[in-house]
């Protein structure tokens, strides 16, 4: 099979493709025929072994001194082609998607049968399923568990239109809150569109200093302090900011005003984005297509930060889209 591999941690070009076995599918796993992957932020930062915080216990996770598992990529969307033993929740044939723990940038993929994988909602595309898991999870998981989210809620969104940001925004609508996102003025028609009720452009207006308050503050961008952020707070309002170090981690400890995590990727998560979708509450936001062979390029699209929604990589063209229900 063609995958795309790093043996090193350097910038876009240490990535190449290169021809590897076939993987086989053991107990309680399936084998995925890709057909599209996304690129993601994490995935740029593994290879370029560019950590914001923590630098060492992430290069003991995924390598000290080169990566440990040579083709990257989490976020998945195939045909399911292989089933090992004793998996029950899946057929042959499945038009899957979910988040992988490594190996997505390949022709094919072998998966927990019960991690983070679902069956595709039947009007999706593989390259619109391939743009979900990364950004829906993250977003999921630190509205719901992490800021704690309520109905009726006033939030801002930093970064609206990222990889999180553009799910963040649907997501915090449909859980009843009121949603004002940070965008350029020309995605300002977009963010309306997923939900939000007011946006403002950073570039001529600054949030921090424009005297609202609001019970939660976003950040998917890592652009703001949290001496910036707890100006615009209400007085039980929390800032959660998805790129955080050793500082933020202490003063959560101390203080409910600001909210860091570590957000779960599991089935019962991808299950409820794969409802959403199916119902048309979240959508899909795609920034751009590569082929595989240029994965180099999805790389450096996603390390300019100004990507809206998702990048995503193709495996196969020809690869018939799931049949509607």
């Amino acid at each position: 099979m063609q995958a795309a591999t790093h043996r090193q941690y350097g910038p876009a070009d240490v990535l190449s493709l290169e021809t590897l076995p076939r993987p086989e599918p053991g107990p309680g796993q399936i084998l995925v025929r890709v057909a599209a992957a996304g690129v993601t932020s994490a995935d740029w930062r593994i290879r370029a072994a560019d950590f914001p915080a923590f630098k060492l216990p992430a290069r003991l996770m995924f390598g000290l001194f080169r990566p440990r598992q040579p083709v990257g990529g989490h976020d998945f969307a195939g045909r399911v082609v292989g089933l090992g033993a004793g998996v029950s929740r899946f057929r042959m044939g499945d038009a899957v998607f979910g988040s992988a723990k490594v190996g997505a940038h390949a022709e094919y993929l072998v998966a927990d049968a019960e991690g983070a994988v679902a069956k595709m909602p039947a009007a999706l595309g593989f390259d619109g399923a391939a743009a979900v898991p990364f950004g829906a999870l993250a977003a999921l998981g630190y509205l719901r568990d992490v800021a704690n989210l309520q109905a009726g809620e006033r939030i801002l969104i930093v970064g609206a239109t990222g990889g999180v940001g553009a799910y963040a925004v649907q997501l915090a609508a449909a859980m009843g809150a009121e949603v004002t996102a940070l965008a350029r003025s020309e995605l300002h028609g977009l963010v309306r569109d997923l939900g939000a009720a007011e946006v403002i452009d950073y570039r001529k207006s600054d949030v921090t200093r424009a005297g609202l308050r609001y019970d939660v503050v976003l950040d998917t961008a890592g652009v703001l302090s949290w001496r910036a952020a707890r100006r615009i707070l209400a007085p039980k309002g929390r800032f959660a900011p998805l790129e955080f170090g050793l500082r933020d981690v202490l003063r959560g400890m101390v203080s409910k005003r600001i909210r860091v995590g570590i957000t779960a990727e599991t089935k019962d998560n991808v299950a409820e984005i794969a409802a959403m979708l199916d119902k048309g509450t979240l959508r899909p936001v795609v920034d751009s297509r590569f082929p595989l062979h240029r994965i180099a390029d999805a790389h450096r699209r996603v390390e300019t930060r100004h990507k809206t929604g998702a990048v995503v990589v193709t495996m196969d063209e020809a690869m018939p889209l799931p049949a509607a229900a």
